[in-house]
C-alpha cells in the first residue's frame, strides 16, 4: 500500500509502478535550507495553491533553480492542519485531469511546513513572527479568496472583527489582514527589510486591494498610537515594500470521487474528503485541469523565485491588467457565471454537462465571441481569441473536471460587476459601440435575478449558493410570482440600479428595462427560462 508521507516515498519503485511522479529533490535538505533562510511564505494553503504555485516551486527545486520550499500558513480553518497536512508530512498528490480521462499524478513536496496563522496557536505564531523578521524572506503570497481582503460589511461598516483588531493593535489580531499587518510590523521593527506582498486571488488590481487593506489597518493602529507613523509610511509608501498585481487562472474543483476511487485502486488510501464548518473541501489530493496561467507584475524589492522557468509570466503592470480584464471581464469568468446561473435554473450539476447542451454552448459562444471579444484588449503575451477558444473548446467541456454551477454561483453578487460591468462600460464609452448592442449579457443578468427567486425552471424550490447579499436582494423579489409576469413590475429596479453591484446603474446605460423584459419572460411559467433562452439565441 502506498503511503503519502516522507517515509512512504522511500519506496520509489512502488510509486513509479503506480504511475505517480515523485519529487526529484531531497525533501529533508529542502526543509533544512528553508528553516535556515526562508524565502517564500504563502497564506491560504488551499487547493489552487497546492496544485499550482506549490507545484511550480517544485519544478524549480527539481531543476536545481531553487533550494528552499514554501512555508504555508492557514489563517482560516487552521485546525485542518492536524487532519489534512501534518499526517501527510505536508505532501499533496496533484492530479491533472486530462479531457481523454487520463490522470497525470505527481506528489508535491515543496511545502516545507504548514503553520497556523493565529496567535491562539502560540508556537506556530512565534515561528511565523521569526520568519517575518528574517532578511532572507522575499515574498509573501496569498490565495485567500476576494472576501479575505474585505474589512467591511456589505453595508459599508467595519466588520466587528476588524473593529476589535483596531482596538487591540498588533499584539493579538484576528482577521487575516490584521495578522498580516502585525507580522509586517514585526519585520519593520526588526530592520525594515524589503518584501513583496503578492495577492494571487481573482480580483481586479489585487495588489492594490491587498495594499489598501493592510494600509487601513496600519493607519488605524497609528491613529491610536499603537504603531509608529513611520511603519505606515514604510508599508504603503516606501520602495522597500511592493504589492504586485497578478492574474491567476486554473480550475481546481472539489475533490472528485472518481479520482479517489482510482487512487484507492492503486493502493493509496485517501480517507474521506473533509468538509469543514467553514465550507472548505479538503483531501490529501487536489484534482485540476491542465491549463494554467500566472501573470505577475515584476516588482520584487528583495528578489524572487525564478517562476518564469516553471511557466509564469513576469511583466509590467499594464500587461497584467490587460490579461486580468481579458480573463475576468471577457473570456472566462463571464462565461462561468452564465453557466452557473442558467445551470442551476435548468437542473445541471456539472459544467461539462452544460457544454453538451446546444443552447448553453451557444450562449457562452455569444457572450465570448460576439459580445466580449470586441472590447478585449490583446495583452501581447496571451491572445484573447486563442484563450477564449481554449476555454470554450477544451476547458469548460472537459468531462473529467467535476466542477458544478452551484460552486461557481457562490457570491455572484460580488462577481457580476467585475465579470460584466467592464464590458458594459466599454460599450457605453467606446466610439462605435452601444449597450443596446448587447443581448446575452443582459439576458444572463436577468437569469441571475430569476435565480434569486429560489425556484428552478420547473418551478421547484432549489437551494441557493452562499452569497453575502442574498438577505438584501431576495426581499425585492418577494412579491414576484411564477406564472404572473405582471407581478415583477418595479421589483428589479433596486437591484439593477445598484452601482455597488454592477459598477453602473443599468437603467442609465439603457439596459434596465431590457433586463426587466427578459425577466418577465422567464417567469411566465415552468419552462420559461429555457424558452426565453431559445428565443434570443434564434
Amino acid at each position: 500500500m502506498l503511503q503519502l508521507n516522507r517515509n512512504g516515498l522511500k519506496d520509489r519503485g512502488a510509486w513509479e509502478k503506480a504511475g505517480i511522479a515523485l519529487p526529484a529533490f531531497d525533501i529533508d535538505t529542502m526543509v533544512r535550507e528553508t528553516e535556515k533562510a526562508p524565502e517564500w511564505v504563502h497564506f491560504g494553503a488551499g487547493n489552487i495553491f497546492r496544485v499550482f504555485p506549490a507545484l511550480m516551486q517544485q519544478k524549480l527545486l527539481d531543476s536545481g533553480h531553487a533550494k528552499t520550499g514554501i512555508i504555508a500558513v492557514k489563517t482560516y480553518d487552521w485546525q485542518t492542519i492536524g487532519t489534512m497536512y501534518a499526517p501527510f508530512d505536508n505532501l499533496t498528490l496533484a492530479v491533472i485531469m486530462e479531457p481523454d480521462g487520463r490522470l497525470d499524478m505527481t506528489v508535491v513536496g515543496s511545502i516545507c511546513t504548514t503553520l497556523a496563522g493565529d496567535p491562539a496557536c502560540e508556537t506556530d505564531w512565534e515561528r511565523l513572527q521569526e520568519i517575518f523578521r528574517s532578511p532572507s524572506l522575499k515574498m509573501v503570497s496569498f490565495t485567500i479568496t476576494e472576501k479575505g481582503y474585505s474589512l467591511r460589511t456589505p453595508s459599508g461598516e467595519l466588520s466587528p472583527e476588524i473593529a476589535e483588531d483596531l482596538k487591540k493593535g498588533p499584539a493579538s489580531p484576528g482577521h487575516a489582514m490584521s495578522k498580516t499587518a502585525a507580522l509586517a510590523y514585526g519585520r519593520f521593527k526588526a530592520g525594515g527589510f524589503p518584501l513583496a506582498f503578492v495577492s494571487m486571488d481573482n480580483c481586479a488590481h489585487n495588489g492594490d486591494r491587498l495594499k489598501e487593506s493592510l494600509g487601513d489597518i496600519a493607519r488605524g493602529w497609528a491613529a491610536d498610537g499603537l504603531v509608529e507613523e513611520t511603519f505606515v509610511r514604510w508599508l504603503t509608501e516606501s520602495a522597500e515594500v511592493s504589492f504586485p498585481w497578478t492574474m491567476i487562472d486554473k480550475i481546481t474543483p472539489r475533490p472528485s470521487e472518481r479520482v479517489r476511487d482510482r487512487l484507492n485502486a492503486l493502493g493509496l488510501g485517501t480517507g474521506d474528503t473533509l468538509h469543514t464548518e467553514k465550507h472548505s473541501f479538503i483531501a490529501p489530493f487536489v484534482n485540476a485541469e491542465r491549463p494554467e496561467y500566472l501573470v505577475i507584475e515584476d516588482t520584487f524589492p528583495n528578489g524572487r523565485p525564478p517562476l518564469e522557468l516553471a511557466g509564469a509570466y513576469f511583466t509590467d503592470r499594464q500587461t497584467v491588467d490587460r490579461v486580468e480584464r481579458m480573463k475576468v471581464g471577457t473570456c472566462l469568468n463571464p462565461l462561468h457565471t452564465a453557466l452557473a446561473v442558467f445551470g442551476c435554473l435548468l437542473g445541471y450539476t456539472l459544467i461539462a454537462d452544460e457544454m453538451k447542451d446546444p443552447d448553453l454552448k451557444r450562449l457562452v459562444e455569444k457572450i465570448g465571441y460576439a459580445e466580449g471579444i470586441p472590447v478585449a484588449e490583446d495583452p501581447g503575451i496571451i491572445h484573447p481569441l486563442d484563450f477564449l477558444r481554449e476555454v470554450i473548446e477544451e476547458r469548460l467541456p472537459n468531462p473529467n473536471i467535476p466542477d458544478s454551477p452551484q460552486r461557481i454561483a457562490m457570491d455572484t453578487s460580488q462577481k457580476v460587476g467585475i465579470r460584466f460591468g467592464g464590458t458594459i462600460r466599454a460599450y457605453r464609452d467606446r466610439e462605435g459601440l452601444d449597450p443596446a448592442d448587447l443581448t446575452f449579457i443582459p439576458l444572463t443578468l436577468a437569469a441571475w435575478c430569476r435565480y434569486l427567486m429560489g425556484l428552478d425552471d420547473r418551478g421547484q424550490e432549489m437551494v441557493l449558493s452562499p452569497d453575502p447579499l442574498l438577505e438584501t436582494l431576495r426581499p425585492h423579489l418577494a412579491a414576484v410570482r411564477l406564472g404572473e409576469p405582471a407581478s415583477a413590475r418595479g421589483a428589479l429596479r433596486p437591484i439593477l440600479s445598484d452601482r455597488d453591484i454592477f459598477t453602473v446603474d443599468l437603467y442609465e446605460v439603457g439596459l434596465g428595462e431590457r433586463i426587466e423584459g427578459y425577466f418577465s419572460r422567464m417567469i411566465a411559467g415552468p419552462g420559461a427560462v429555457r424558452a426565453t433562452l431559445q428565443k434570443y439565441l434564434g
